[in-house]
Order: structure tokens, then C-alpha cells, then sequence
């Protein structure tokens, strides 16, 4: 068993060393949020990007209009989008492209053009597939998730930021997280290059007002640590605190929560990747550790959650009740140190007693 004070040792250790310069952890527990601080130069009010972290809420709005049957799981996105059907990407379904099995996992949307209902068609008519769509799983990091908004746009007739924020962050009673006001510039941890090979990094254009407000629905939202394990704890409870009132349909929750519907190798970890429409399973083989959620060792096999680039940490263990949300401003070149690293900390918290 670990306690509180181990976490923070461990995560005080890491910051003197220079590669953390800001940094926050949060514990959810009982449909609270019991732990909460920050690190470096951080304090409990500022914000981070979450990065990857983003995609369950996005996966989960996703979900809820197609149990409202808005979208099915069987419908191909090119009888949706024509752009993508006209770039000969319109056969992937819509299942495949939540679990990443689209097959165009590079295609490139650039600066903030997401954000905007003219210019994200437009680059989705430049896109290519890669391979056969369902042969493989490859991570994809950006692609999937931009159309995924479109069509949440096309069926909602709605701005997908919008939408996002009335179903998912709003209900919780937390601000919103994607596609922030152009103004909207206080208490945001900037990222921070802490090698110099990522000093011209691509990532670091989400310092910028226009690729914040552009909503990237694949990484690009910003919340406090305490506010994203809040997320993962309604996703265990299914209410807002002391709220007796469901949030969701139980079964879309439980479809998102326990549905493995790929179990195909990882490229990267040679490991079966366990996912649901929008979240990664520990699952019980024993190498939980490796699938893309930065699980603790202590996980139980019916933890759920998903990671972010650059050691971002979500996830919630239904066994011991806790969600844990680590986040981080520091942009490292070595992802494996920064992965590594937050592994250390979800250990920790995986074992924790309170």
C-alpha cells in the first residue's frame, strides 16, 4: 500500500530534476475529488492541455448520438462527409474509426483549420488511406478525431465544441475544456520544451489562442487535474456529486466503460490494445502497463481510462473506486522517460489506501 505522501515525494524528486516544470495531480474518490495539488511552478487554479486524454469525451459524445441513433456503428462516413468519400476514405465505418482501424492514421489537419466548417472539409479532400480499413490498428493521432467532429457537426448541426461541452463538461459542472475563447488565456500552464530537440516542436503550437479555440477534438483540451478525474469519476458513479440524477443512458456507460471491441496488436508495445469506443482496458493478462492509459501497476483488470502525449495520466479503477489524473506542461523528446515517469506516479496511486 502507498500513501499520499509517497506521491508526493515521488513527483517532488521528479521535479528537481528540471524535466517537470509545472505539474498537478488529482484523486477521485466517492464521486469527490479528495486530493488535489500542484508542482513547479503550478498552482491549483492553472489548466493544462490533456492532450490524448480528450478523445473519451469526444468518443463519449460520439457514443450518445448513436444511441439516440443520429449516427449507427455500422454507417461508412463517406455517406456523411463526401470529402472523405471523394478522397476514397468514405468505406470506413464508423466503429472502425472510433477504434482506430480507419487506416489513414497520418493524414494532416493543419494549424487551427479544424476548428473551422469550411476549411476542415476542404483538408479532408487532401487525405489518403494508408492501408485497409479494419486490417490493422495503428494509433491514430489527430485524423480520426476530426472527423469524428465533423460528423457530430453534420449531425447536430451544431458546432462540435458546442455540443461537447453540453453533453460531457457542462452536466459535471465544470467549465468548458474544448474549443476555448480566444480570450479565455488565464491560468493555462503554457507547454514547455525541456530538451532541446523539442524546442521547434509541432506540439507547441498549442500555446496559441487560435489552436486552443479551435477546439482539436483528438488532444486538445484544457483542464486541471481535480477537473479531469471528476470526468472519470462520473464515468465510474454516473452523477455529478451529490446528485442522485444519471448523466448518461447506463448502457452507453457501460458499452464505453467494458466493451472490448479490439484486441489487435499495438505496433509500438506488441500488446494488445483493448479498446472500447473511447477508452483503453487494463484488462487481466498482465500487461496492463503497456496499453496506452499509463495504468499502475496495482490497476485492477477492469480499470479504464487513456493517456496523453507526454505523460498525461487518466484513468479510474472500478475495484479500489479511485480515478487518478496526472498532467504535466513538459514537452520531452524522450516520450519513454516521460511514460515511464508517469507510470512511477499511477503505481502509486494504484496502491493508494485513504
Amino acid at each position: 500500500m502507498s500513501t499520499l505522501d509517497d506521491l508526493r515525494s515521488a513527483i517532488d524528486t521528479a521535479v528537481a530534476t528540471g524535466l517537470l516544470p509545472a505539474c498537478q495531480f488529482a484523486i477521485g474518490l466517492d464521486n469527490e475529488i479528495v486530493a488535489f495539488e500542484s508542482f513547479g511552478t503550478a498552482d491549483t487554479t492553472d489548466r493544462f492541455c490533456i492532450f490524448s486524454a480528450t478523445k473519451p469525451m469526444v468518443s463519449l459524445t460520439a457514443a450518445l448520438l448513436i444511441d439516440e441513433r443520429a449516427l449507427a456503428l455500422t454507417d461508412t462516413v463517406g455517406a456523411y462527409v463526401p470529402e472523405l468519400a471523394a478522397a476514397g476514405l468514405g468505406d470506413i465505418t464508423i466503429e472502425q474509426l472510433m477504434l482506430h482501424l480507419g487506416g489513414f492514421p497520418n493524414a494532416n489537419m493543419p494549424g487551427a483549420d479544424g476548428g473551422d466548417a469550411l476549411l476542415r472539409p476542404a483538408a479532408f479532400t487532401t487525405w489518403r488511406s494508408e492501408w485497409e480499413p479494419g486490417s490493422r490498428f495503428e494509433y491514430h493521432y489527430e485524423s480520426a478525431h476530426w472527423v469524428l467532429a465533423d460528423l457530430i457537426d453534420r449531425v447536430t448541426g451544431r458546432d462540435f465544441r458546442d455540443v461537447v461541452h453540453e453533453r460531457i463538461t457542462a452536466p459535471l459542472g465544470l467549465r468548458r475544456g474544448l474549443g476555448l475563447a480566444l480570450d479565455d488565456t488565464n491560468n493555462i500552464c503554457d507547454l514547455v520544451s525541456v530538451t532541446a530537440e523539442t524546442d521547434e516542436d509541432a506540439i507547441l503550437r498549442f500555446n496559441t489562442a487560435a489552436v486552443r479555440a479551435s477546439g482539436n477534438p483528438a488532444g486538445g483540451a484544457f483542464m486541471t487535474a481535480a477537473e479531469l478525474a471528476a470526468f472519470y469519476q462520473a464515468l465510474l458513479h454516473n452523477r455529478a456529486g451529490a446528485s442522485s440524477a444519471a448523466l448518461w443512458p447506463a448502457h452507453v456507460l457501460d458499452d464505453l466503460t467494458t466493451n472490448i471491441r479490439c484486441t489487435l496488436p499495438d505496433p509500438m508495445m506488441s500488446v494488445g490494445v483493448n479498446r472500447t469506443l473511447g477508452l483503453v482496458l487494463a484488462g487481466d493478462d498482465g500487461m496492463h502497463e503497456l496499453r496506452y492509459a499509463i495504468f499502475g501497476h496495482h490497476c485492477s483488470a477492469g480499470s479504464f481510462g487513456h493517456a496523453g502525449m507526454h505523460g498525461q495520466v487518466a484513468w479510474a479503477d472500478p475495484a479500489s473506486g479511485i480515478s487518478f489524473a496526472f498532467l504535466t506542461n513538459a514537452v520531452d523528446v524522450d516520450m519513454m522517460r516521460s511514460g515511464a515517469r508517469s507510470n512511477s506516479f499511477a503505481t502509486i496511486a494504484s496502491a493508494l489506501q485513504l
